[in-house]
């Protein structure tokens, strides 16, 4: 299955855009995970180290105001203690929603403990200032290997956020270089096929330039240049007919010549639809030339193609034809309900455009004199047309050569008839 040009270029120009966009997401993707996890990291952990550090500072504190409120038997100290522990339990409250309970659990429970000896203590149990020092350092303790815990966590999570980084960043540009690098592939092969079938079009125009209208630029089919190509082939083609039928055509008249007036007549006897071939003739051409010269006798000959072509385009359809066959001979294809009619429009004009190329004298004579073909002077009367009219129904003839030979049997007969005449089916009509 071929593409044409221009689905190769989508197909081209999706994958590209397919990859960029794979770049893109995965990008954001991972900018979002990291996003994820640094919000996790400032919520969670720095939150929960940070205030490990404040209860280890507040156990501390209430560890010095509990001893010294006994020593020193002074109630600020009493209420600093009162202050710190509420602060600790604030701190507790604030963090034990985002944290597993599992985290603080070791805390809570050596807390309680620490905090009964500190009721005691300042109850006067002067007894009880070593066990809250062992206490406090096991609260310290407890607190101490949360924070730890969470720090080893924490690090987990930025080795993993480095990881994630790492792989979206490399997945990134390779999915980018993907996308760059298939836009050069793309861009490059259609660029070099472009250029390699427009180098191979140049040739194929000089080469025609120079008459060669059968050169194939060899252009693979199956895209919009194949297309191309293929109609170049075709208008090369037509280049080629019509040079042959300019080649043919007359140079006096540039009406179609022989090659023409054969092929049209060889593609009607193809087709069903009978028609008429009209052979037309002048009458006396050579007299006229040798008394006239050749120069008025090819006005007067071009005269007669300028009447045929114009009476054939008036009275026939579009399918008519008009040749001259050479010299003084015409040939006319049309339908044969028109043939008639064309043959008197053409011998009308032409009785009335024959007086314009003689001599008034000659005209008054009615005739001139010069030498016949045989070298015996003779008197030759003003120049007539003879039409003869071949009827070709289907099957009657089969060549152009076979049409030819019987029109020249029916105007050799209507030639030798006085007068502008045309002969349809060996019976004559007069003007």
């Amino acid at each position: 299955m071929r593409f044409t040009l221009v689905q190769k270029l989508v197909a081209g120009y999706a994958a590209i855009a397919f990859f960029t966009m794979a770049a893109l997401v995965y990008s954001v993707m991972g900018l979002y995970s990291l996003n994820t996890t640094a919000r996790d990291i400032a919520k969670n952990d720095l939150v929960f180290i940070n205030t490990t550090i404040k209860l280890r500072e507040s156990v501390l504190a209430q560890q010095r105001a509990a001893v010294k409120g006994v020593i020193l038997k002074s109630p600020e100290f009493n209420q600093l203690y009162r202050q710190r522990a509420d602060e600790f339990q604030h701190l507790l409250l604030n963090v034990a929603p985002t944290q597993s309970p599992d985290e603080l659990k070791p805390v809570i429970e050596r807390y309680a403990s620490f905090q009964r000896l500190a009721e005691k203590l300042l109850a006067g149990d002067r007894d009880s200032v070593e066990p809250l020092n062992n206490a406090a350092d096991q609260v310290v303790s407890a607190i101490d290997a949360s924070a730890a815990n969470r720090q080893v966590q924490l690090s987990t999570k930025l080795e993993a956020a480095d990881q994630k980084q790492g792989k979206t960043v490399r997945w990134t540009l390779i999915l980018t270089f993907i996308g760059f690098l298939l836009a050069i592939i793309v861009s490059t092969l259609v660029t070099y096929k472009i250029s390699r079938a427009f180098t191979k079009l140049k040739k194929a125009t000089h080469r025609i330039a120079e008459g060669d209208f059968d050169f194939d630029p060899r252009i693979p089919t199956g895209d919009e240049i194949g297309d191309l190509a293929g109609d170049f082939i075709k208008m090369a083609s037509r280049l080629k007919i019509s040079e042959q039928l300019n080649l043919d055509a007359s140079p006096l008249t540039r009406l179609p010549g022989n090659i023409a007036i054969e092929r049209v007549l060889t593609r009607r006897l193809q087709e069903a639809e009978p028609f008429a071939v009209c052979y037309a003739d002048l009458d006396n051409l050579k007299a006229y030339n040798d008394h006239y010269g050749y120069i008025k006798a090819s006005e007067l000959i071009k005269t007669t193609g300028e009447i045929i072509h114009e009476a054939v385009r008036q009275h026939a359809g579009q399918d008519a034809f008009v040749g001259h066959v050479g010299g003084d001979d015409f040939v006319m294809v049309v339908s044969t309900e028109e043939a008639a009619g064309v043959c008197k429009a053409i011998i009308e004009q032409f009785d009335k455009s024959i007086v314009n190329y003689y001599d008034a004298k000659d005209l008054e004579k009615g005739a001139i004199e010069a030498v016949d073909r045989y070298g015996m002077p003779r008197v030759f009367p003003i120049m007539t047309i003879s039409i003869a009219v071949t009827i070709c129904g289907q099957g009657e003839y089969e060549s152009a050569v076979d049409i030819a030979r019987a029109a020249a049997e029916m105007k050799d007969y209507v030639k030798g008839q006085p007068g502008s005449n045309f002969l349809m089916n060996r019976r004559r009509h007069k003007r």
